[in-house]
Parts: C-alpha cells; structure tokens; sequence
C-alpha cells in the first residue's frame, strides 16, 4: 500500500464543472436565456435538458457552432459566448453549490503532498470564480482553462498542459472528471481516470479507472494506489 506520506511526485487535475462546483442548473439555465435572447429558440424548438447534456465537457464555443453550423462568424461565435458565460456567472455568484466533499478532498491532497491543478473548458473567469468560492484556490498550483487551448476534451491537450504545468510526468497524474468527454480525455492522456457520478450516469463513466458516487470516497491512498495501478 503506498500511504498519502509517501506521495512526493504525483498530481490531481480536477475538472471545475460538476467536479469542484454543482453547477449543472446554471449552465443550463444560462444556456436557455441566451438563446432566449437571440430568439433562436422558441417553446417548439427548445434547447432541451438532453441537448445539454450531450455537450458536458465541450467548450461554448464549440457547442454554438455546432447548434448553428455555418451560420455565424467567428466574432459572433465569441459574443455569444461571453454573453453566455456572463449570464452563467450571474447565476452562480447568487448561489454558488460546491460539491460535497470537493474541498475537504482538495485540503487533504495537499496535506499528503500531491500538486494540484484544475484543467477546465471553461473560461477563466469561471473558473477563478469557483476557486475563490471555495477558498481554497492557494492550493491549485496550476490552472488551465478554455482561454489555454485550441482543443476541447476529449481531446487530451487540456490535461496535458496542466501536468506541463504542474512539472509532473502525465503517468503520474491522476485526473477527477464528471463527464464522458472528460474522462476519455484522461484515458487518452494515460492519466488514471476517476469518473463522479452525477451528471453522468455509472454506466456512462464506465470506461474511467475509477468511479465513485461522491467525492468523500476518495482519499489520498486511494488516489495514490490508482496512480501506482494498484
């Protein structure tokens, strides 16, 4: 067994969005206004709660093109993301719901020696704003955002980066995602995958290392021993 003392070169990259911050609700609340107010949606062409979540871990950017292929420019595409992200936001910062245990986990890793960083397809401003409503953003040693990469999960590069960051071999690092996208991601990066169960189904994560139903099931040694394909 290899206990959280020993740990002196390994890594944990969170994700932000259902990982560090429930913030499923305010997505998709977000997502509805904006669309409201482009008047691109209407109660016979809804953007649907299945829509959404078939975008989990993709950038904004990305989705907006894709809900209007060959139809906007480049500079549309970025105003209505920052729209978007502001309207989110908003949200948030009248109700900011961390996940359960995510700080705790967060403050223990840190205490058992392990680098930390977040890799998110967010904007940066998101994920700023979650770090400081935990309080515990000190303890992030590196950060990389939607703002840091051309390719969205599940493309690797987002993780990638973050162990570039952090100086931290990616066979080291292990990887906290809520979202199929995400977790693949990690697979492809050769991190050892941990899938929450949440917004995605057990099944749906059923290709992550590891699959837990709450953060408070991980630990240290646990992470570590994930880490050492234990």
């Amino acid at each position: 067994m290899v206990t959280p003392q020993a740990v002196i070169c390994d890594a944990v990259i969170f994700d932000v969005d259902g990982v560090l911050v429930d913030s499923y609700q305010a997505h998709f609340l977000s997502w509805r206004s904006m669309l409201a107010e482009l008047g691109a949606r209407s109660a016979e062409d809804p953007f649907t709660e299945e829509q959404f979540r078939a975008t989990f871990g993709r950038t904004s950017r990305d989705i907006i093109a894709q809900l209007y292929p060959g139809e906007l420019t480049d500079e549309e595409i970025h105003r209505l993301d920052d729209r978007k992200e502001a309207l989110f936001r908003d949200l948030l910062r009248q109700d900011f719901p961390a996940i359960d245990g995510a700080a705790d986990l967060v403050e223990m890793l840190a205490d058992a020696g392990f680098a930390m960083a977040v890799g998110s397809s967010g904007p940066p401003e998101n994920v700023q704003l979650t770090l400081d409503s935990l309080a515990c953003g000190n303890l992030f040693s590196a950060q990389v955002t939607g703002g840091d990469v051309t390719r969205g999960k599940p493309d690797p590069q987002v993780f990638l980066m973050a162990a570039q960051r952090l100086g931290v071999s990616p066979e080291r690092c292990a990887v906290v995602e809520d979202a199929p996208a995400g977790v693949e991601a990690a697979n492809r990066a050769e991190m050892a995958s941990i899938g929450l169960v949440g917004t995605a189904t057990r099944d749906q994560l059923s290709h992550a290392r590891l699959a837990v139903d709450s953060m408070r099931e991980l630990s240290p040694s646990i992470i570590a021993n994930l880490i050492n394909g234990c």
